[in-house]
């Protein structure tokens, strides 16, 4: 099956706001093929499937945070979004039940692209700490490594080093010298 979103556009509208993975309520009107008005009353007609963890509105800074994200990235849906007086984020709970509101064949659809984005990314997450991981335990491995090295060399020095006393003079010694 032909996706009707491509995963990366829906990629890039997925933002980190207050420690959660959220998608801006334009973005997803946009994607949803509706007004943005529609897709929020919506949610505010069903207020009981959307706690404050799955739809929550944006703070005017948080607003004007993502502005400058938004603007510098794409224009879209989300250009005038710092001349909001309301914008409402929606985690990723809140688009599963998005999908139970929003009942055209379209929301279906792009629902299931975006929750395919959604596991995307969390295995790209995955994949990453993973690397994270192994590099923090090879930066152990290589200073440690350092270390090491460091004595062994100090050790070498060591023994190679030329001592520096005065050697004693051999033979007859009278008490003047020369």
């Amino acid at each position: 099956m032909k996706e009707m979103v491509p995963l990366e556009r829906i990629e890039n509208r997925i933002y980190q706001i207050r420690g959660q993975k959220v998608m801006l309520d334009r973005d997803l009107a946009e994607l949803y093929g509706v007004k943005t008005f529609v897709l929020n009353q919506a949610a505010k007609r069903n207020q009981e499937r959307f706690p404050e963890d799955f739809m929550f509105s944006l703070t005017r800074q948080e607003i004007l945070n993502i502005s400058q994200i938004v603007i510098s990235s794409e224009k879209g849906a989300s250009e005038n979004i710092k001349f909001a007086k309301n914008v409402n984020a929606f985690t990723e709970q809140g688009l599963a039940m998005l999908s139970g509101v929003l009942h055209s064949p379209r929301a279906v659809q792009v629902n299931v692209a975006i929750m395919r984005a959604f596991v995307r990314l969390r295995k790209v997450l995955a994949a990453n700490r993973d690397l994270a991981y192994l590099f923090k335990e090879l930066k152990h491995k290589v200073d440690q490594h350092d270390v090491e090295i460091g004595l062994i060399i100090r050790a070498i020095e060591k023994m190679i080093a030329v001592d520096t006393k005065p050697k004693s003079k051999i033979g007859f010694v009278t008490g003047k010298e020369d």
